[in-house]
C-alpha cells in the first residue's frame, strides 16, 4: 500500500480524530478549571477586561496575519509528498519571511490603533491605552506562533503538534492562577504576553528542531514566491471576516427583538453545541487538510480521501450528538446554571445542524486544497447570508428554539450547497457508503430529536437510550472491528 494510501485509511483517519480530539477534550476540561479559579480571582469585572483585552487581540491578529497558519500548508503538504527535502526547506524560508513581514504588521497595526480601540472599554478606556500597547508584541508573536505550526502540519509532525498544544495548554494554567492570585486585575495584560511569548517558544522548539532559521533565507525577493499563498490566507481572512459579521448581526438581531438575556441564552446553547463536536472536527485542518492537498490534483484519490474523512465523522459523531441531546436538561444546569433551562430545546435542535456540518466540512476543504479560495469565499458567504435569515426568521416565529432550527436549516442549505458545487466543477461525488450512512445517522438522529418532544419522563429517558447505545454499539462494530484492528489490539493486550 503507498504512502498516499495509508494516511487515508480508516485507521489513520480514527488516529488522528483521536490524537486531536483528546487535545481539545483536555483543553476544554483546563479552560473550564482555568475560568472558573480566574472568575473567583478577577471576579466579573476582571473577566470583562480580560476578555477585552484578548477579543481586541485577536481580532488584529486575524485581520493581519493574512492566513498564512491556513494557506501555507496547502503548498508545503505538496512538497512533502513530493519528498524533495531542498524544496521543502527553500518554501518553509518563504513562510518565515511572509511570517516576519505579518508579525511586523501586527505589531504595528495595534500599536497604532490598539489604543484607540480602548474608547470601546467605557469607563477603563484612560487605563487601558497604555495597556493595548503593551500587548501588540503579543499580536506579533501570534503570528510567528501561526506561521510554525502551519508548518509542523504541512510536514504532518502531528505529534509534535499535538505535544505543543497540549504544553500551551498547561503553560497557559500554571501561568494565569499564580499571577493573578498574586497581582489581581494588574497581571491580565502580563499574562496575555506571557502565555503568548510561552507558546510561541513551545512551538518554536519543535519546528527549529526540524527545519533550523537561518537569518539570511528571510529575504524580501522570497516574498514574491509567497503570493499564492498569501492569496488564499487572504481569502481564508475575508471569510473569516464574514462569518464574525454575521454572527454579529444575529446577536444584534437577538438584543433588537429580544432582549440582552436572550443573546446569553443562545451564545450558551450555541457554544455547548459546537463545542462538544468540535472534538470530532478538530483533526479536519492539522490532519485532513494537509493530506487533501497533497493528492489535490487527482480527484479519485481526493474524492477517496474525502468520502472516509465524511464516513468516520459520521459514524463518531452520531452517538455522541444523541448523547448530547439527551443529557442537556442535566449538562445545562450543570456547566452553567438552572436560569439556562429555556435554551434546552434550541441547543438539542442546533445540534441537528452538526449532522449536516459532518459532510459539509470535508467537501469544503477541497475547494481549498484546490487553491479554489473564489469558490469557498462565495460558499461560505452565502451560507453567512442564511445563518441569519434563518436565526432571525426561526426567533421570529418560535423564539429561542427557532433560533435552533435557524441554525440546523443554514447547515442544511451549506451542505447542499457545497456538495452540488464539488460535483459541478470536480465530479466528486459521496460514494455509496457514505449515502447510506447519511441516511441510518440522520434517520436515527431524528428519532433520539423526536423522543425528546415527549412528555413521559420514563419515555424520555428509555427510548433515548436505546437508541444511542444502539447507535454507540455499531459505531464501534464499524469502526474497531469491520475497518481497523483496533478490537483486535485491544484483546492481544489482554
Amino acid at each position: 500500500m503507498k504512502d498516499s494510501e495509508k494516511s487515508g485509511s480508516y485507521s489513520h483517519i480514527l488516529k488522528y480524530i483521536g490524537v486531536f480530539g483528546s487535545v481539545g477534550s483536555l483543553s476544554i476540561a483546563i479552560g473550564l478549571v482555568r475560568n472558573k479559579l480566574v472568575a473567583l480571582l478577577l471576579g466579573p469585572a476582571g473577566m470583562g477586561l480580560n476578555s477585552l483585552f484578548q477579543t481586541s487581540v485577536s481580532f488584529a491578529s486575524n485581520t493581519t496575519n493574512l492566513g498564512i497558519s491556513f494557506s501555507a500548508i496547502r503548498h508545503l503538504s505538496e512538497l512533502f509528498d513530493e519528498g524533495d527535502n531542498r524544496k521543502i526547506s527553500h518554501y518553509i524560508s518563504v513562510i518565515r519571511s511572509w511570517e516576519a513581514v505579518t508579525a511586523l504588521l501586527g505589531l504595528i497595526v495595534f500599536a497604532l490603533l490598539g489604543p484607540l480601540m480602548t474608547n470601546l472599554f467605557g469607563d477603563e478606556a484612560d487605563a487601558g491605552r497604555t495597556d493595548m500597547l503593551l500587548l501588540s508584541p503579543v499580536v506579533a508573536m501570534m503570528a510567528v506562533t501561526g506561521g510554525e505550526m502551519a508548518v509542523l502540519k504541512g510536514v504532518r509532525r502531528l505529534k509534535a503538534l499535538a505535544s505543543t498544544q497540549i504544553w500551551t495548554i498547561i503553560t497557559s494554567l500554571v501561568v494565569s492562577v499564580p499571577l493573578y492570585w498574586a497581582f489581581g486585575m494588574a497581571a491580565i495584560v502580563w499574562v496575555l504576553l506571557i502565555a503568548a511569548f510561552l507558546s510561541m517558544a513551545i512551538v518554536l522548539k519543535e519546528s527549529l528542531r526540524l527545519f533550523p532559521f537561518h537569518l539570511k533565507d528571510i529575504r524580501p525577493a522570497r516574498l514574491r514566491e509567497g503570493r499564492e499563498m498569501v492569496k488564499l490566507g487572504l481569502v481564508f481572512v475575508t471569510t473569516g471576516i464574514a462569518g464574525s459579521g454575521a454572527e454579529m448581526l444575529v446577536r444584534l438581531f437577538l438584543n433588537n427583538y429580544g432582549s440582552l438575556g436572550d443573546i446569553g441564552l443562545y451564545n450558551a446553547g450555541y457554544v455547548l453545541t459546537v463545542t462538544y463536536s468540535s472534538l470530532v472536527f478538530s483533526a479536519m485542518e492539522s490532519d485532513y487538510f494537509p493530506r487533501l492537498s497533497a493528492v489535490n490534483h487527482n480527484i479519485i484519490e481526493t474524492t477517496e480521501l474525502a468520502n472516509r474523512q465524511i464516513e468516520v465523522s459520521l459514524v463518531l459523531i452520531c452517538p455522541l450528538l444523541c448523547a448530547l441531546m439527551l443529557l442537556l436538561p442535566v449538562l445545562l444546569p450543570l456547566l452553567y446554571s438552572g436560569k439556562f433551562n429555556p435554551v434546552t430545546t434550541m441547543a438539542q435542535t442546533a445540534a441537528l445542524a452538526m449532522f449536516f456540518k459532518a459532510v459539509t466540512l470535508p467537501v469544503s476543504y477541497i475547494f481549498l486544497a484546490k487553491g479554489e479560495s473564489r469558490t469557498y469565499f462565495i460558499t461560505e458567504t452565502a451560507y453567512s447570508a442564511a445563518l441569519v435569515v434563518m436565526v432571525a426568521a426561526g426567533f421570529s416565529f418560535m423564539d429561542l428554539t427557532g433560533t435552533g432550527i435557524g441554525l440546523a436549516v443554514a447547515h442544511l442549505a451549506e451542505m447542499l450547497l457545497v456538495t452540488v458545487i464539488a460535483r459541478i466543477r470536480y465530479g466528486f461525488r459521496l460514494s455509496a457508503a457514505v449515502k447510506r450512512w447519511i441516511a441510518a445517522e440522520y434517520a436515527t438522529a431524528a428519532v433520539v430529536y423526536a423522543v425528546i418532544w415527549s412528555d413521559s419522563t420514563v419515555f424520555y429517558w428509555t427510548a433515548g437510550a436505546i437508541v444511542t447505545l444502539l447507535s454507540t454499539a455499531v459505531s464501534i462494530y464499524y469502526l474497531a472491528y469491520k475497518k481497523t484492528d483496533l478490537w483486535k489490539r485491544i484483546l492481544r493486550k489482554q
